[in-house]
């Protein structure tokens, strides 16, 4: 039976939240977990800030606490001592299993340029993030400027920019990226947490955070992490023995690895066409 009052409870008492989008960015376990053990990824602490470097050197994943967005920016560039590709940023209150569902992902699929991910791979994550939503009744905001669709609580939004803007703008300021998400009580005019994707971030990235979005399983929060905002627009519950598992055994079967993917089937009509990336910049 659901229990909206989490603040009614001791603090750490563990309570299960959906949907997730609006349960809290939680402790971030989900995220470093896979960045600490991966394989020859390096990681240099700084003050609160940690970093992360892959073995090819080509992706840089940063958690700085007091930066303008906070949360966790992660960058690719194809010549480690070049410019940026793309560059992916997670604002301080973006859920964590949203986050992980991306890092776990690029760092599971980056040793094989991600073949085993894109279409007829083994790991392909099927249709584009506009069609995640789609498939699940997220519906089109019916106004002028960027192409934006909600979900049906209308609580989510998945936004993608339209028009041209040269891409370094974009990675020099993540509020000019293509495509962006966000959730809270008025996720398009208020957001509670944004995401935001440069152009050429791979799409499967984006499709594998967006099908963690959706995904109806609650998640794990210690009742004094969700947000006070959110308390009338989430179903909570204390967790019960029955429920299995500790918080970090949860976080763990949440993880992107584990967790079962929603089924997407395909709407009847396509959803908006996602932006033409053109050609690759050269150097």
């Amino acid at each position: 039976m659901p229990f909206n009052e989490p603040h009614d409870l001791e603090p750490d008492t563990d309570v299960l939240v959906s949907p997730r989008y609006l349960a809290g960015p939680g402790t971030g376990d989900a995220i470093t977990r896979t960045l600490d053990s991966a394989a020859g990824w390096k990681v240099v602490a700084f003050g609160a800030d940690t970093y992360y470097t892959s073995p090819c050197q080509r992706v840089r994943i940063a958690n700085t606490v007091d930066s303008r967005y906070g949360g966790w920016t992660i960058a690719y560039a194809e010549d480690p001592l070049g410019p940026s590709d793309w560059i992916t940023t997670f604002d301080r209150n973006t859920p964590q299993e949203i986050v992980a569902a991306f890092t776990d992902t690029l760092v599971d699929g980056l040793p094989h340029h991600f073949a085993d991910h894109l279409s007829g791979g083994k790991h392909h994550t099927g249709p584009s993030p506009a069609h995640v939503f789609a498939s699940h009744q997220w519906e089109p905001v019916r106004a002028a400027g960027p192409f934006r669709t909600v979900s049906p609580d209308g609580h989510a939004a998945f936004r993608i920019r339209g028009g041209w803007l040269h891409e370094y703008d974009e990675l020099l300021d993540p509020k000019n990226s293509t495509w962006h998400m966000s959730a809270g009580a008025d996720p398009l005019s208020a957001p509670s947490w944004q995401a935001y994707f440069s152009r050429y971030t791979p799409e499967h990235l984006i499709t594998a955070a967006a099908t963690t979005l959706i995904a109806p399983q609650p998640v794990i929060r210690a009742a004094h992490h969700v947000p006070d905002g959110h308390r009338s627009l989430v179903k909570i519950r204390p967790v019960q023995h029955s429920d299995a598992v500790p918080r970090a055994k949860a976080a763990r079967a949440r993880s992107p690895r584990t967790e079962a993917v929603p089924a997407v089937q395909l709407p009847s009509s396509a959803a908006a066409p996602l932006p033409r990336a053109g050609s690759r910049r050269q150097r």
